[in-house]
């Protein structure tokens, strides 16, 4: 009789195992964290056809909690509608890090993406809110919030109902996703901000919102007036936060990132001076505190289309971090943070060659080209490396800079321009604005790693840029219309990872 019941059970379970594949059968992905870098995570990407997608940074206990999207397919898994599922990766000193198997991953088969959102610790526990996208009765796409509870935000259980709310009367169910939590210590509420689209807002090119949701039992959701609204898109992957006496709401509009700051936690909210934060090859940028009242940012590079440099960026890519830095004004500002800075070697001989209207002696450059340009190389630049030095405009100019990974004649390559009259800096075929100070002497961070150009302003502006084709070992220096001089250069190569 037992040995009837045992072959019973074990057809019942092959069976349920042939009708009910595992979803990560369906998805193909196979991550396996034992296998990932543990060192230096800046530009990381898992092993294998995985990419980094959105990122979701938290802290706690002196603990960074990196969670991210893991993407498997460029958003094309389960017929485009993303397959996504969150990953973990911890660190105590931002040097080392400790990877995780996906603490939040697609359990049953309507849950087609499991998609960004946010972390909160209350109370002894963790709570991640995000959407669920997933296909309706009616056979349309819908994005419904989620949550998922942990004692130590490592293993996540969710919480039913799930979803617990599928819709807010007014805005739109297809784009209701990427919940920013925050809670409210002294009432405790739970403030949910959520990125959608308004319905029959006016004027109706500008109906993307950050919905309003606030709840004290997470069973009973009022719905207030949007804390952002306006936008010409569905401003995604929001984040919020309270850093030395102002309040920044952080939303991205077509992967590109803005904030807004005030005074008071639900605004009115004003203009930054400038968008320190939007780079667009470093997407959706969020923020996490750290030790000694530090902000460290993550995003990722996302690839190029076809990896061809001029093709439009694909979903899925690259990690990269930076550390953010408040003004006297509110006004954020960013740089490389020093501990994820690439490793190098001992910097190597550095032999500038002069071109046209240029002198170069003791390491120091001068380019002086009133009405015309001058120019000047070194050859032989290792593929991966750091390029550190000060530059000085001595006259004003219309513009100068650097072009990597060119050839002897300056024909190929990347150029790195500054125009300290319209206050544009650009890297390749991308570029930020309102970069103030570039009349005067500047320091230049530059890393080249793989496909990735990296690039730190006088550690106060990035920017950041995929380029896959050119490989000259050139470096060129160039000015134009004036006086400047480059000096302190250092080449290092890259070390590690």
């Amino acid at each position: 009789m037992k040995l009837n019941r045992l072959i019973f059970f074990c057809l019942v379970t092959a069976l349920l195992l042939l009708c009910h594949p595992v979803v990560n059968a369906q998805l193909g992905v196979r991550y396996d964290p034992s296998v990932q870098q543990t060192s230096n995570l800046q530009y990381f990407k898992p092993k294998g056809d995985l990419f980094v997608g959105d990122c979701i940074p938290f802290a706690h206990n002196g603990t960074y909690y990196w969670y991210w999207l893991l993407d498997s397919a460029h958003h094309k898994s389960l017929n485009g509608l993303g397959g996504h599922q969150w990953a973990l990766s911890t660190s105590t000193d931002l040097k080392s890090w400790k990877h995780y198997p996906v603490v939040l991953g697609i359990d049953e088969a309507w849950e087609k993406s499991i998609c960004t959102g946010s972390v909160v610790f209350y109370k002894g526990l963790f709570y991640a809110f995000y959407a669920t996208r997933l296909i309706n009765s009616e056979g349309h796409v819908n994005e419904q919030l989620s949550y998922a509870t942990s004692k130590d935000g490592i293993h996540f259980e969710k919480q039913r109902p799930n979803p617990f709310y599928t819709s807010a009367p007014g805005y739109s169910k297809r784009d209701f996703r990427d919940p920013k939590v925050v809670v409210d210590e002294k009432t405790g509420e739970f403030h949910l901000f959520v990125s959608s689209w308004k319905e029959g807002f006016i004027p109706d090119h500008a109906g993307g919102c950050l919905v309003h949701l606030v709840s004290k039992d997470l069973k009973d959701w009022k719905v207030l007036e949007p804390i952002l609204t306006g936008q010409p898109s569905v401003p995604e992957c929001p984040d919020y936060f309270f850093w030395k006496g102002w309040y920044y709401l952080v939303y991205s509009d077509g992967s590109d990132t803005y904030y807004v700051k005030s005074k008071n936690p639900y605004g009115p909210w004003s203009e930054p001076s400038f968008q320190s934060l939007n780079e667009s090859w470093a997407n959706v940028v969020k923020t996490a505190a750290f030790k000694n009242d530090r902000r460290i940012a993550a995003a990722w590079i996302p690839n190029r289309n076809n990896n061809k440099d001029n093709e439009h960026e694909i979903f899925g890519g690259n990690a990269v971090f930076r550390e953010v830095m408040q003004l006297p004004d509110g006004t954020l500002t960013t740089k490389f943070p020093e501990e994820l800075i690439p490793s190098t070697g001992a910097a190597l001989p550095v032999k500038i060659t002069a071109g046209v209207n240029a002198a170069a002696a003791s390491g120091t450059l001068t380019i002086t080209a009133p009405g015309a340009v001058g120019a000047a190389s070194i050859s032989d630049v290792p593929a991966q490396c750091r390029i550190t030095m000060e530059v000085e405009p001595t006259t004003a100019l219309e513009e100068f800079g650097l072009i990597v990974r060119s050839d002897d004649k300056a024909g190929t390559g990347y150029r790195f321009n500054i125009n300290p009259n319209t206050g544009i800096v650009s890297l390749g075929n991308t570029d930020i604005k309102a970069v103030t100070g570039l009349d005067k002497p500047i320091k230049a961070d530059i890393i080249l790693r793989d496909d990735i150009i990296d690039v730190c302003i006088d550690g106060r502006r990035c920017i950041v840029n995929r380029t896959p084709e050119q490989k000259g070992n050139y470096l060129w220096f160039y000015g134009k219309h004036g006086t400047v001089t480059f000096r302190s250069v250092k080449i290092f190569p890259l070390t590690g990872n």
